[in-house]
């Protein structure tokens, strides 16, 4: 995820509390989600599609972290 980030990732993920929430978090639903698809867990299209709307939305705001705190860098 964002390769382009991956040195100010793996700083934010040392260093900020509320980042690596998010990033362990998103990491998290991921397995789940790929459990669900893989049936290792049940679960229905609709709680799957669920799923990968919050993840996105995780991805969204772990985006704009990074893109918020590489502009204070500057």
């Amino acid at each position: 995820m964002f390769p382009e980030y991956r040195d100010l990732i793996t700083k934010l993920k040392g260093n900020d509390a509320h980042f690596t929430r998010l990033f362990d978090k998103h990491n998290e639903m991921d397995q789940q989600i790929k459990n669900m698809e893989s049936r290792l867990v049940q679960a229905t299209a609709v709680e799957i599609e669920t799923l990968k709307k919050e993840k996105l939305q995780l991805k969204d705001q772990i985006y704009a972290h990074l893109r918020r705190v590489e502009a204070e860098q500057v």
